[in-house]
């Protein structure tokens, strides 16, 4: 008997019919094209054709059945050939599943950046012409936890880390049918190449010393080593976590929040000639031009009281804002604040803001994760660094 063989590119089909004007013509051709495939299936398997007499058959053809396939072009309702003994099985649903989970992940895609569930099942429903349940969405997202628990848990010792920078930002999340505030420790790390990873992140119930210990203690279990320096706000509970966990490392304080700490003791009238001048303390070339810098701006409005405040706090931290010009001179603009991971936080919580309330912790950890995940890949790429040293 001739065979005849009948190959379909489900790829192609799917991509010229999302281009045309979907109606029923187009559908119920189709379904002819998928009916037929699942025909010549049966054939091949049976090695003979229909109404055709053959000593050596291994079945017997037995009708069909019904059942329905939705593709992202919508419903089909197809004919399913069946044989006797039921061994018989089509692989056109296999091959739908295979070719429609690019769809599957496109709606999880969509999640991650921030879209909600109820505009997801829209979405879903204009392309599909199928309703899909919220509870669909919630379930799909749950494939997440795998790959990011696998990415949050990597081990940490195949590289060094010269910088790290952390901050925390706050969620609200239901709990025990209450809405509570919690706390997402995220830290970032420039390995020994120059390049910038998410190296750890963690959902808590508020920032405290012992919460910072707990994380950073989670972070040297995976195989970090103390860093040069770790970059971060002036949280009590944080400068003591730091102090405690990472042994000969320096604290940098980060030099925006410092100057805001400054600048809020200062009057608000009148003052634009001074803001300016601490700005280039922070901005000078070399360490003696900074203390320099300083010392002028002490001698400039030390007998002014209304400077006093903010001239006690500048004597106080300024040792710690200026760690940073122990490092390189290519490295200054880079570690001296923390405003690499503020646009991390910006991204995370542009995405949060739409769901606004994680109906739990798992939740709020699945997602939050997932960003940091799509954030990273696009995080130095390539070529690109996110520290560049010239040449001697």
């Amino acid at each position: 008997m001739t065979q005849l063989q009948f190959n379909l590119d489900f790829e192609k089909i799917k991509d010229e019919v999302m281009q045309s004007d979907l109606n029923d013509v187009v559908k119920s051709s189709i379904v002819i094209l998928f009916n037929q495939y699942m025909e010549t299936e049966r054939d091949q398997y049976m090695k003979t054709s229909s109404y055709e007499r053959d000593e050596d058959r291994i079945d017997y053809r037995n009708g069909y059945y019904e059942r329905e396939l939705i593709l992202s072009v919508g419903r089909l309702a197809l004919k399913v050939p069946r044989t006797r003994s039921g061994e018989f099985a089509t692989e056109i649903f296999e091959k739908y599943k295979r070719c429609d989970k690019s769809f599957l992940l496109s709606m999880l895609e969509m999640v991650v950046n921030g879209v909600s569930t109820r505009k997801v099942t829209k979405i879903v429903e204009q392309l599909c012409g199928e309703k899909v349940s919220k509870s669909m969405v919630s379930e799909l997202t749950k494939k997440l936890d795998p790959v990011v628990k696998e990415w949050a848990e990597r081990p940490l010792n195949l590289q060094y880390y010269n910088y790290i920078f952390v901050d925390a930002m706050y969620i609200k999340v239901r709990e025990y049918h209450k809405v509570v505030s919690k706390a997402v420790y995220i830290a970032l790390g420039v390995n020994s190449q120059d390049r910038r990873e998410i190296i750890g992140f963690k959902v808590t119930n508020k920032e405290s010393t012992e919460g910072w210990n707990e994380f950073f203690e989670s972070l040297k279990a995976r195989g970090l080593q103390s860093p040069k320096l770790v970059i971060s706000d002036a949280h009590e509970g944080l400068k003591a976590a730091i102090k405690k966990s990472f042994l000969n490392t320096s604290w940098q304080r980060c030099t925006v929040h410092f100057l805001r700490n400054i600048v809020k003791e200062m009057p608000k009238k009148e003052s634009k000639e001074a803001r300016d001048h601490l700005k280039e303390i922070f901005r000078a070339s070399t360490i003696d031009i900074s203390r320099m810098l300083k010392n002028e701006f002490i001698e400039k409005y030390e007998d002014d009281k209304k400077y006093t405040k903010a001239i006690e706090t500048l004597d106080a931290g300024y040792e710690d804002a200026i760690q940073f010009y122990e490092e390189d001179k290519d490295t200054h603009i880079h570690i001296r604040s923390t405003n690499v991971l503020e646009r991390l936080n910006s991204e995370v919580r542009r995405r949060e803001q739409v769901i606004r309330i994680f109906p739990n912790v798992n939740s709020a950890f699945r997602l939050i994760g997932a960003v940091l995940m799509d954030c990273e890949e696009t995080m130095d790429n390539g070529n690109k660094k996110f520290i560049y040293r010239k040449k001697e």
